[in-house]
């Protein structure tokens, strides 16, 4: 006897032919329709037809054996399930499979959510997740996709993504879902894709290692009025500043009195001095004059900022055929020293010559450093290819402080968690980003779909452009001191 051919088809219709038979009378071939029929209704029962119209077929006309004959009993697996609708069908085969194979409920794919617990273990977590497709990623070390020139705008997406306290805040959809806004603000669309990037970010069991930043850069053109496009390439530090400003207002901050996340995660204050100078075409003389008028006299402010910027040497513009092969450097300290209280430098306007000098009076626990690679005039703008020479780790800031400052401040040393780098010409370059994923302790590069692993020691070779540092506790110094 012929072993019956079994085919996958639609569910069962309602008046369904029964099997045919061949002429020879050979055992009945199951057509697609009658296949479907079959369901195993628990683990135990075996199968059995379902029900179907009392019409004979034309083969079985006249032979009443050979329409008596009976379905062979195809043996089922311990695990077989019942078979669904086809958009069910549809729908199951499309979700992934969570812990002990059990498949994750759709809702929770495409809005994941976090539990506190959840939230909390992020940064102790080393284990791989896999996603639908096969691929296995660390959650937050995620590829994102670059859809025409928004590598600018991704690379500062995934720096952020990578700060504890902010992501964290994100993540909790509850932390920001009462804020009131005006009718007709826009600028709240920017919290709420966000939040979804970083859910979507930080999701173990994603469809793909990758995510689309779509909806939050459509937010994005909107909020800043164009400003930033998906379509045109972007300045990384422009985008940031610009973000992380329009992030604050829109959850309810102002410039003095009302914090936000974004404040008590980067900003810090200074004491910016600032000294008008006579124009340097004047007499002597009447240079000393002015010098003696209060217009002329030092003056202080208090200043607060969500990032510092550093300021590169000159490049040098002519060189011989030997120096075309060396490339500048400088270490990070001697950047910093503008933030010292004593280094003076001469800022000069359309009209007005000015001499400042800064002082830091207050640390934030993430702490933003914006190295100036580009400078602009009326017809192009330059870059600065200048190698930045920085430790990765044991970065401490307390000679930056004020005197009467510095006793407040127990902590003050920084290890680096976030690098952007810029490679290539001003209007043509492209971003990449090394994070520190805190459950390993490793680096990785990510751009656009790419993530790799890195040494450390590659990052500091990179023209970095925005860096994010952490401030050490109280128990990560005692745990490096111990290491």
């Amino acid at each position: 006897m012929e072993t019956p051919t079994l085919s996958p088809s639609p569910p069962c219709v309602m008046g369904a032919s029964t099997p045919r038979t061949s002429a020879a009378g050979t055992a009945p071939t199951w057509t697609p329709s009658t296949r479907a029929c079959w369901t195993s209704t628990s683990r135990s029962s075996a199968p059995s037809p379902c029900p179907t119209s009392t019409s004979t077929p034309a083969s079985s006309v006249g032979n009443t054996s050979r329409r008596a004959a009976e379905p062979p009993r195809v043996p089922q697996p311990a695990h077989a399930q019942v078979l669904l609708p086809a958009r069910q069908l549809r729908d199951h085969r499309l979700l992934p499979r969570g812990h002990h194979g059990l498949r994750v409920p759709p809702q929770y794919v495409l809005k994941p959510t976090f539990t506190a617990q959840h939230i909390a273990h992020l940064d102790k977590q080393a284990k791989l997740s896999r996603a639908y497709d096969g691929t296995t990623y660390l959650p937050g070390i995620v590829g994102l996709n670059n859809i025409k020139a928004n590598d600018y705008a991704n690379a500062v997406l995934q720096a952020l993504s990578n700060v504890p306290p902010l992501r964290n805040y994100f993540l909790e959809e509850e932390n920001y879902r009462r804020i009131q806004r005006p009718p007709g603000d826009i600028m709240f669309l920017l919290v709420q894709r966000f939040g979804e990037l970083m859910r979507k970010l930080w999701n173990p069991r994603n469809f793909k290692a990758h995510v689309s930043p779509h909806e939050m850069l459509q937010a994005v053109v909107l909020c800043s009025k164009k400003n930033f496009q998906i379509t045109k390439q972007g300045d990384g530090v422009e985008f940031l500043s610009w973000f992380l400003n329009a992030l604050h207002a829109a959850l309810g901050g102002t410039k003095r009195k009302k914090k936000t996340i974004v404040t008590d995660v980067f900003q810090g204050s200074m004491r910016i001095f600032t000294k008008k100078l006579p124009h340097p075409d004047l007499p002597a003389e009447e240079k000393a004059q002015l010098l003696q008028n209060s217009e002329y006299q030092e003056r202080m402010v208090e200043s607060t900022f969500l990032y510092l910027t550093l300021d590169l040497p000159t490049a040098p513009l002519y060189k011989d055929e030997k120096e075309q092969l060396i490339i500048p450097q400088v270490p990070l300290f001697s950047i910093l020293a503008k933030f010292n209280g004593s280094t003076e430098k001469e800022y000069k306007t359309y009209k007005e010559n000015f001499l400042k000098r800064f002082q830091l009076t207050r640390l934030p626990p993430y702490l933003i450093f914006c190295i100036k690679r580009f400078t602009k005039n009326n017809f192009f703008v330059e870059k600065n290819p200048t190698i930045v020479n920085f430790p990765i780790t044991n970065v401490d800031l307390r000679e930056y402080l004020s005197e009467e400052v510095q006793a407040a401040h127990s902590h003050t040393t920084y290890d680096l968690i976030a690098n952007i780098v810029h490679d290539g010409k001003p209007s043509e370059g492209s971003y990449r980003i090394h994070v520190l994923h805190h459950g390993t302790g490793k680096w990785y590069e990510l751009q656009d779909l790419q993530v790799t692993d890195i040494l450390p020691q590659m990052i500091t070779l990179s023209e970095a452009y925005i860096q994010i540092w952490k401030r050490r506790e109280e128990d990560e110094t005692n745990q490096q001191q111990g290491a």
